[in-house]
Formats: structure tokens, C-alpha cells, sequence
């Protein structure tokens, strides 16, 4: 069946164009590496002001290692879905749709990546135990947010072309 008959009356713009860019189609081989690494950093911006943010406090505020982590996810999620429903919004969606969206949007997404940065930052030797003047508080994080990056795109690719994730959002743009 030819993509654009398989999606005619579906409410849906779903053009040849929308489809090579992977904003539209349900097939993966229409889902570039591009537009999945754009959203992923879309999503990877909303992380990491969250995740710097609770590092930030946590650390400058002495508290444990686990207090500060358990911010700074939480924050990261406030954040990453903050992005996305604010954007929502714009195009006009009541709160309890564009909520709905933004939830189905990212939280695969910033699942994988909280995660793997998270991880990254447990398993480097002084990482949880270092301050926000050292050097080592910084490189772990933004290593961890590099590879956090790197691993999130091709499940984000993967969800696209499956119509989940992100492709939900570009609906609504």
C-alpha cells in the first residue's frame, strides 16, 4: 500500500516531505538520524537544565548523594516535559491534552537518558562526592550527558518510526 493512501483521511499532513524528515511516517526507514538527534536534543535540553539545576542544589546545599540525585531526576523530568508542553500550548492544545502529549513524547526519552547519565556520573570514581567548583563534578556531567545523548538517539529514531515518542508532538506543529 503506498504511504500517503495508507494515511489519506487520517486527519493527518502527512507529506513525502514530513516523511523523509521523519515528521509523519510510521515506517522506519523514513526517519533520518537528523530529526532523530534533534529530538533528542530537544529533550537532552530540558534534562540537563533539570539535572544541572539538582546537581547544583544538592550539591551547594551539602546533601547526600542520594537526596541530590533524586532531585535532579525529578527536576529533569519537570523540566524535559516543560519544554515540550510549553510548545504544545502554543499550538493551541488545552493543558490536559498537551500533558498528555508531552508525557507520551518524552518520557521514554528521558527515562533512557536519566538513566545513563545518571549511571555514568555513579560510576566514575569521586563523581557523586565532587563540588561545583571542581572539575570533575563538571566533565562527569556533561560526559554523562554526551553519552546520554549518543544512546537515547536510536531509541528515539526507533520510536519515531514507530509513530511513538516525539513523532506524537510533530503533529501538533
Amino acid at each position: 500500500m503506498n504511504h500517503s493512501a495508507h494515511h489519506a483521511g487520517d486527519g493527518h499532513d502527512n507529506t513525502a516531505q514530513q516523511t523523509r524528515e521523519g515528521h509523519g511516517g510510521h515506517h522506519e526507514g523514513g526517519v533520518t538520524w537528523v530529526s532523530a538527534a534533534k529530538a533528542t536534543l530537544h529533550c537532552l535540553t530540558g534534562c540537563a537544565i533539570g539535572e544541572i539545576l539538582g546537581m547544583a542544589i544538592g550539591t551547594a546545599l551539602l546533601w547526600g548523594n542520594a537526596a541530590t540525585m533524586i532531585l535532579a531526576i525529578a527536576l529533569a523530568f519537570v523540566f524535559g516535559y516543560s519544554l515540550t508542553l510549553f510548545a504544545i500550548r502554543k499550538a493551541g492544545l488545552g493543558f490536559k491534552i498537551a500533558l498528555k502529549v508531552a508525557l507520551a513524547a518524552d518520557t521514554v526519552s528521558i527515562i533512557v537518558m536519566e538513566l545513563v547519565d545518571n549511571g555514568i556520573i555513579a560510576l566514575v570514581p569521586g563523581a557523586m562526592d565532587a563540588h561545583l567548583g571542581e572539575a570533575l563534578f563538571w566533565t562527569s556531567l556533561l560526559g554523562g550527558f554526551v553519552i546520554a545523548f549518543l544512546l537515547t538517539t536510536p531509541v528515539n529514531k526507533w520510536m519515531i518510526g514507530r509513530g511513538k515518542g516525539h513523532a506524537v508532538v510533530h503533529t501538533y506543529h
